[in-house]
């Protein structure tokens, strides 16, 4: 794993990770307070695929404490990235990082394709609720007096575990490596519905949701079947699939692996210009 840095704007550098693979590139986003860290394990199971990992502005290596955290902030740095890697690409996000991957595709077509969107949501929600998200991070007794008492704070389940794990290891103590104001901008944007961009994808999409995720089947989630070319999954009995394929020509699922495939409607190859697994080992963590 190759790392290198980008620079989208004045004040701001992503820390970025290249796999080295000689094939396709597959860009993987992370969600809220997560870092690329996350997703090691799933570049490892991309040997003969290009694999490029984001620490998204105000987490993980990239910068701190940026000077705007807005959606359009991380659409533009993602697009930043594409073009430095080259597209189109396979783009993947996983909760605040799906959601900026569907704005990416609304926005960029020519950027985009394939996608994959894992625990997404266009309807919005209340933007109070995404600003208390703030107080939570700050309630934590950092910094901790180990990784131990961070689990034992935070509590045993896949999303505290996966921050409990990307704690930075200081000289007083472990803590986290995102700010806690800058979680909450980057949450309120969340707040507002994005039906109009994502009826503007383009890409074959991919929407997935564990049975036991942050979203339930309503109407909010089901509405992303108006797009063409949409194929959904809800992965039953797992917080989220350990286990997936991306292709191009059916789909089965079962409760721990499932291969998802024809996410062109058409049954025609994606518009990367031929096939496009996706194929990789996943721990869930939600937004």
């Amino acid at each position: 794993m190759t790392a290198f840095t980008v620079a989208p704007a004045y004040g701001v550098e992503l820390s970025c990770y290249d796999s080295g693979g000689a094939g396709p590139a597959v860009v993987l986003l992370h969600g809220l307070a997560g870092s690329a860290r996350e997703f090691f394990p799933t570049a490892d199971a991309f040997p003969e695929y290009r694999v490029i990992l984001v620490d998204l502005r105000g987490h993980g290596g990239s910068t701190r404490v940026p000077p705007g955290a807005a959606r359009s902030d991380y659409v533009s740095d993602v697009v930043t990235v594409i073009e430095h890697v080259g597209g189109p690409v396979v783009l993947v996000g996983q909760s605040m990082g799906a959601h900026t991957a569907m704005l990416v595709a609304a926005e960029r077509p020519d950027l985009v394709g394939g996608l994959v969107l894992l625990e997404c949501s266009a309807a919005g929600g209340d933007v109070e609720g995404h600003l208390a998200i703030g107080d939570y991070f700050r309630s934590w007794p950092t910094p901790f007096s180990s990784r131990e008492a961070a689990r034992s704070f935070l509590g045993d389940g896949p999303l505290a575990q996966a921050w409990a794990e990307d704690l930075e290891e200081r000289a007083d103590g472990f803590r986290p490596r995102f700010d806690s104001d800058v979680m909450a901008e980057a949450a309120a944007g969340l707040s507002a519905p994005r039906w109009k961009e994502w009826h503007a994808v383009r890409a074959p999409a991919l929407v997935v949701y564990g049975g036991r995720g942050m979203f339930t089947p309503t109407p909010r989630t089901r509405s992303f079947s108006w797009v063409t070319g949409f194929r959904g999954l809800t992965c039953p009995r797992r917080r989220m699939t350990p286990t997936w394929t991306l292709s191009t020509t059916g789909w089965t699922p079962s409760a721990v692996s499932w291969t998802a495939k024809g996410v062109d409607s058409a049954g025609a190859a994606p518009r990367t210009g031929g096939r496009w697994p996706v194929r990789a080992a996943w721990c869930g963590r939600r937004q």
